[in-house]
């Protein structure tokens, strides 16, 4: 069977900036190629259909287009060669599934198998929404992650205590691996993994994660405060560093309580 690429062509002044957008939205290798007129393709698997990827990336800037090419997968897995563990605290490290424990004292090892999802944890984004829950540690809260590809964050609440965690994303492969990755951590028994969109859901939460781009940010704004509990907390990331007023205004009148930065990329802890 063939494998879904995506492939997004922007000008090549926007590579870096076409990469960062990949990457948040789930890739985790991309390839640039020369294409005509001063423009760049970027090449990454994303996983899903068509439409969830592009609903993850979101709506694209002017100049930039979207396509999709079926490819041979034989070659598709060499990334897996080259990935290391990923530390997200003193004492919390993100580790790929195929690779062997390294059995730290104190250290608590999180191991993630990705498939075709956004998760295996390395990205700036995902490091920051980690650490930020991990700080929140011994908590009891019912937690709520919104676009949760691997459920490496869901996860990572459940093994801070948390009483149980739901895990949505619109990717189709998501559910399957999240379930697999929670009985791999030990904590499949009080996870639910599914697609549902996030307007469905109909219950409220002391702790909501959202790693998603801020345009997704803004427009699931409403359902964002709406889940969360009262006196709740609300983590989001997918946002650059100091270009974040927008968001904090569609998600208004919650507060900023907290903001971590890394590599040009902000999570927000909100109240």
């Amino acid at each position: 069977m063939n494998l879904a690429v995506t492939v997004v062509t922007v000008p090549a002044a926007d590579a870096e900036l076409g990469a960062d957008r990949l990457m948040q939205a789930g890739a985790f290798a991309i390839e640039e190629r020369a294409h005509v007129g001063g423009m760049v393709e970027l090449w990454a698997v994303l996983g899903g259909s068509e439409a969830s990827t592009a609903a993850r990336l979101g709506a694209l800037p002017a100049g930039w287009s979207l396509r999709t090419e079926s490819v041979d997968p034989s070659p598709a897995d060499t990334w897996r060669d080259y990935v290391v563990p990923v530390p997200i605290a003193g004492d919390l490290v993100v580790r790929p599934a195929w690779l062997p424990a390294r059995d730290q004292d104190g250290v608590t090892e999180v191991a993630i198998e990705p498939g075709a999802t956004f998760g295996l944890g390395d990205h700036p984004t995902t490091r920051l929404s980690a650490a930020a829950v991990w700080r929140m540690r011994p908590t009891r809260a019912r937690v709520l992650d919104v676009g949760t590809g691997s459920g490496v964050l869901a996860i990572v609440a459940l093994l801070a205590g948390a009483r149980s965690a739901t895990a949505i994303d619109i990717a189709d492969v998501s559910p399957t691996v999240v379930t697999d990755n929670a009985s791999r951590n030990g904590v499949a028994d009080r996870i639910l993994a599914s697609t549902t969109p996030l307007a469905e859901v109909d219950d409220t939460f002391e702790l909501v994660v959202a790693n998603i781009l801020a345009p997704q940010l803004i427009a699931l704004a409403s359902d964002l405060r709406r889940v969360t509990k009262p006196g709740g907390a609300l983590i989001v990331s997918g946002v650059l560093a100091g270009r974040y007023d927008h968001v904090l205004a569609a998600l208004a009148p919650m507060q900023l309580v907290g903001v971590d930065e890394l590599d040009g990329w902000a999570a927000l802890q909100l109240r």
